[in-house]
C-alpha cells in the first residue's frame, strides 16, 4: 500500500497545530537526508517523519483508552505522565488510519520520543531528526548535533539524550528510565557500525 501524503497532510491539519505541522515536516526532510547519508530508505524515512507525531494533540484519556485497547505496557511513569505515550499511539494511529504495516516504520515512529536500546538505523534517524529538525531553533549545541548526526548516528543518539535530560533536570520534569537506557546504549555502541560507510 502507497501513502498518500496529501491525506496524511490534511488529517494532520485537522488534528495538529500550525507549528507542530511545520516541526513534522522538518523532521521528514531532515530524516529524508540523514537516510541518504547514512544508506538507509529515505522513503521509509520521510514516512515515519510524516508520521511521527499522529499523536501529539491526543488528550491524556484518549492516549490511555488507546494504549490499552491495544495492549500496550503502561508504566507508572506513563500513567503519571500519558503524553509520553503519544508515540506508542501514533504508531498505532499510522497503522489503523493509514494502514501502515512496515514493521520498522512503526518501530521508528514508537521510538522517537524516548529511544530504545537496540534501535536499527531507521529508528536512529527519526529519534535524531525529531530533535534536531530545523525548527527545533539555532543554537550551538543544537548546530554541534546536527554535524555530528551526519558523521555517526549513535553518537547523535546520545547527544540528544544528553540534551533532552539537561532540559527535563533544568525544568524539575520526570525522567523515563528509557530514555537513560538509550543513552547507555548508544554510548556503548560509539557508533562503529555506522563510521566505516562515512567518508
Amino acid at each position: 500500500m502507497t501513502l498518500d501524503r496529501g491525506q496524511v497532510i490534511s488529517w494532520l491539519q485537522d488534528n495538529v497545530s500550525r507549528d507542530r505541522l511545520e516541526h513534522i515536516l522538518g523532521v521528514e526532510q531532515m530524516a529524508q537526508a540523514l537516510a541518504q547519508r547514512h544508506g538507509t530508505d529515505p522513503d521509509q524515512a520521510a514516512q515515519a517523519g510524516l508520521l511521527h507525531d499522529l499523536a501529539k494533540f491526543f488528550p491524556p484519556p484518549k492516549l490511555l483508552q488507546i494504549a490499552r485497547q491495544h495492549g500496550l505496557e503502561i508504566d507508572s511513569i506513563c500513567a503519571h505522565v500519558p503524553h509520553l505515550l503519544h508515540a506508542d499511539v501514533s504508531a498505532i494511529v499510522a497503522r489503523t488510519e493509514f494502514g501502515i504495516q512496515d514493521a520498522q516504520i512503526l518501530r521508528a515512529i514508537a521510538n522517537h520520543t524516548l529511544g530504545h536500546p537496540g534501535m536499527d538505523q531507521l529508528s536512529c534517524i527519526i529519534f535524531v531528526a525529531d530533535a534536531l529538525e530545523p525548527n527545533r531553533g539555532d543554537d550551538k549545541k543544537l548546530q554541534k548535533l546536527r554535524q555530528l548526526s551526519e558523521k555517526n548516528l549513535y553518537r547523535a543518539v546520545a547527544g540528544v539524550c544528553d540534551y533532552m535530560l539537561k532540559h527535563l533536570i533544568k525544568q524539575h520534569k520526570i525522567i523515563h528510565p528509557r530514555m537513560i537506557l538509550t543513552r547507555n546504549w548508544a554510548l556503548q555502541t560509539k557508533g562503529d557500525r555506522t563510521e566505516s560507510s562515512i567518508t
